[in-house]
């Protein structure tokens, strides 16, 4: 739209006397600025003087009646445009409120996903640690259990001599066993644990290799549950272990 289309409904309101207003600042501003529309104003003004002598005198010419009954009646029009605009609006009003609701939904959305991935985030670690936790109290409770079977495993040579502790619970099936100033073996060749119980054949309890200082740990291998230790015994195996101890026996204790 121009600014002269603009102002046309505002320039025969200002002829007929009613402009009022903010739109009669603005329309003033731009007369100042648009000699075309000041040129309007005074044909309108001078339709409008016709008229009046029209009253008391000859009827004013045609085509002065006819351009400012024109100018008048766009009033009017202006008011229905802005009545559909206004209608425009309401009837896409409940379209925009649902696309907003829609946005807004997507966004809380996508922060419940990242919140439950948190939470299963979290509550695997919380697991992790509570499993460590009960191995830890395995541990404590085994060492320090009163009825727990302490057996030395001592070899018979010159110090320091390759020693060993085995620490069994047999109620709880729980078995700790500490090794030091262990010979270093040649590779592909490992340390393994052995209960001998008092009825039966030996039972495999951890395969083992020393660290550089000679020392080493077995903590809970799986044990058959209930069996009565007679004695611990070490032999020297394949890596990966084996079902029967191999001779020689390298170390061997019973209970204290």
């Amino acid at each position: 739209m121009s600014a002269h289309e603009q102002f046309a409904d505002d320039l025969a309101l200002l002829a007929l006397g009613v402009l009022q207003g903010d739109e009669r600042v603005a329309l003033g501003k731009h007369l100042e600025e648009c000699p075309a529309c000041r040129r309007e104003l005074e044909r309108l003004r001078g339709d409008m003087a016709l008229l009046a002598l029209s009253a008391s005198g000859a009827a004013p010419p045609r085509r002065s009646r006819e351009r400012l009954l024109k100018a008048i009646a766009q009033e009017p029009r202006a008011q229905k445009t802005a009545a559909r605009q206004t209608s425009l609006a309401w009837t896409f009003l409940p379209w925009l409120a649902t696309a907003a609701l829609l946005l807004v939904a997507g966004f809380f959305w996508q922060q419940s996903d990242r919140l439950a991935q948190r939470v299963a985030h979290l509550q695997d670690e919380s697991a992790q640690q509570q499993a460590q936790l009960e191995r830890a109290r395995e541990v404590v409770s085994t060492l320090t259990s009163t009825d727990a079977l302490r057996v030395t495993l001592v070899a018979a040579q010159t110090p320091p001599q390759p020693q060993g502790k085995a620490i069994y619970v047999r109620d709880r099936s729980s078995l700790i066993f500490l090794a030091s100033n262990m010979p270093v073996l040649p590779s592909q060749k490992a340390y393994e644990l052995w209960l001998i119980p008092t009825n039966g054949s030996p039972i495999p309890a951890g395969v083992f290799k020393p660290d550089a200082r000679g020392s080493a740990t077995v903590v809970e291998p799986p044990l058959p549950a209930g069996v009565e230790a007679k004695t611990f015994a070490i032999t020297v195996e394949p890596e990966q272990g084996s079902s029967t101890p191999t001779m020689p026996i390298v170390m061997m204790g019973a209970g204290e």
